[in-house]
């Protein structure tokens, strides 16, 4: 059994939520909390070097023992004693939890629906792995803007892929959703160290305790983050891998400098409690991406380095946006802007870029001026496909950006405009910071057009083309007249075409009167 096969059996299993009153929107979260301990349980037992987090008594047979009502009080207990664990990373996992489900047949369904999925092909492919696939799965199925929490996976890798993570850096996502960009960057430095087994001990505790930290607003989502992390072998410290806080307010302002630091901020004006609130940050502004961005920049050990994505908004907002770009100009050298296609995120129609920059220059990495020289930019929106369920967006697409952009994760790979061969058509081309200058400081640079755009020079004259529509609206009127006579209104077609004769001073005929 496949991991999407298991992802879709425990997606089916909302069919008995639902009929408990539980919409998708708090689907998974409800799941989860079961979920996890069966987790937590399966992993224990794959000989593996994990450990059980749970408690006894607090552990996946101590339910499937029981059933019916005794089953479901004792599951409530259960969840309002991990909420008081002594490991603060349970305790904070299952904070105020609790469980809508009302009737205790539901509750016994879903424990041996869970208990009836070949486990052993989960454990082999890895748990956290299919816990991410639910978590996607939930990003993309429901409209609940869940989404907002879940990058796509194959832009994650991508992006990791450029930025190298390396063993002994601290690696940061000041908005950490699901922790996507910190697992994929978990995976990578585990890929590249025999699963750590290349380190010796103290940097393997490094990795695991000290090397990813994340920040996330929303309490139901950070839950998500933790059991996410937790499963994927990443224990962080006291308070767990991803922090629950502001990180344009004081938790954010109180993090330690980073030598990396992903991100996809979320989108929108501050409102409420998540606005940003601090002092430090140079440049006042209710825009909570340029907030973010200046958070992100400031946040860089220096030489470290950084990718975020980014709305095209950010790259083109006059006022504070056009000072926060020169200060990051100044400060960073951004080396790199990927224009992403649309369709790709859970608003369908948001324009997205990611922005690569490494704090200082590689040759001075404590220079604050003049930082930026040049910025390569690759166009990856003009003439794509319309990304979304019938065409998925994967790592294919992103494949020619990550060849134009080399190894070197600082941007410093020979690069070349025109690696395609194309000439004007080349999605690679470099700008220098005096041709930035020139544009406002813009950095809205694109050159493309797509094949299926018009230009203005080659439409028709405008009453050629008010004679197109004024045809079609006339002939729209006369099939609606034909089709109201034939549902026997022709009293109504009457009164209508003498109120329009009125309108445009025209006379009306006998016949049609």
């Amino acid at each position: 059994m496949t991991h999407s096969d298991i992802v879709q059996k425990l997606w089916n299993l909302c069919d008995v939520l639902r009929d408990d009153g539980i919409n998708y929107s708090d689907y998974v979260t409800e799941l989860v909390l079961l979920l996890f301990i069966k987790m937590e349980y399966e992993q224990a037992q794959s000989g593996s070097q994990f450990e059980h987090k749970l408690p006894a008594g607090a552990r996946w047979p101590d339910l499937t023992e029981k059933s019916g009502l005794n089953l479901l009080n004792y599951y409530r207990q259960m969840l309002l004693d991990l909420g008081k664990n002594e490991d603060p990373l349970i305790a904070a996992i299952y904070a105020d939890a609790q469980t809508r489900l009302a009737e205790p047949k539901h509750l016994e369904q879903l424990v041996k629906s869970l208990d009836g999925i070949d486990w052993f092909s989960a454990r082999q492919d890895g748990l956290g792995d299919l816990y991410e696939g639910l978590l996607e799965k939930n990003a993309s199925e429901t409209k609940s803007g869940a989404g907002q929490y879940f990058t796509p996976r194959p832009l994650i890798d991508s992006i990791i892929n450029c930025l190298k993570p390396q063993p002994g850096e601290v690696i940061q996502d000041p908005a950490a959703g699901t922790a996507g960009f910190l697992i994929a960057a978990d995976a990578y430095i585990k890929r590249h160290t025999d699963d750590h087994y290349d380190l010796d001990a103290k940097a393997q505790t490094f990795q695991r305790n000290r090397a990813f930290v994340g920040i996330e607003l929303v309490p139901g989502t950070r839950r998500l983050a933790l059991m996410n992390t937790l499963l994927h072998g990443m224990e962080g410290d006291d308070e767990g891998v991803v922090h629950l806080g502001n990180a344009l307010g004081q938790t954010g302002a109180n993090l330690p400098k980073a030598e990396v630091i992903l991100s996809n901020p979320p989108f929108g004006t501050a409102k409420g409690g998540g606005g940003p609130t601090r002092d430090d940050l140079t440049y006042k502004t209710s825009n909570k991406q340029l907030a973010f961005l200046q958070h992100i920049y400031r946040g860089l050990k220096p030489g470290g380095r950084a990718a975020v994505v980014l709305p095209d908004n950010v790259l083109f907002e006059a006022g504070v946006g056009t000072e926060v770009r020169r200060d990051l100009l100044d400060k960073c050298n951004l080396h790199t802007l990927l224009r992403l296609p649309t369709g790709i995120f859970y608003a369908q129609g948001v324009k997205t870029n990611v922005l690569f920059f490494q704090k200082g220059t590689a040759a001075n990495p404590r220079q604050e001026h003049g930082c930026t020289q040049r910025v390569w930019v690759y166009d990856l929106r003009s003439n794509m496909p319309s990304f979304g369920k019938r065409t998925p967006f994967g790592a294919a697409h992103l494949k020619p950006f990550e060849e134009a952009y080399g190894d070197d994760p600082n941007g410093n790979s020979p690069r070349a405009e025109n690696v395609e061969g194309i000439g004007e058509l080349s999605r690679f081309r470099v700008f220098s910071r005096e041709q930035i200058r020139e544009r406002g400081d813009s950095l809205d640079i694109s050159w493309l057009k797509d094949a299926d755009s018009l230009d203005a020079a080659d439409l028709p004259a405008p009453e050629v083309l008010a004679g197109e529509a004024m045809a079609e609206l006339t002939e729209a009127l006369h099939e609606l007249e034909e089709l109201m006579k034939a549902l026997g209104a022709g009293d109504e077609v009457a009164a209508q075409k003498q109120l329009l004769a009125e309108v445009m001073g025209l006379a009306v005929s006998e016949e049609d009167a």
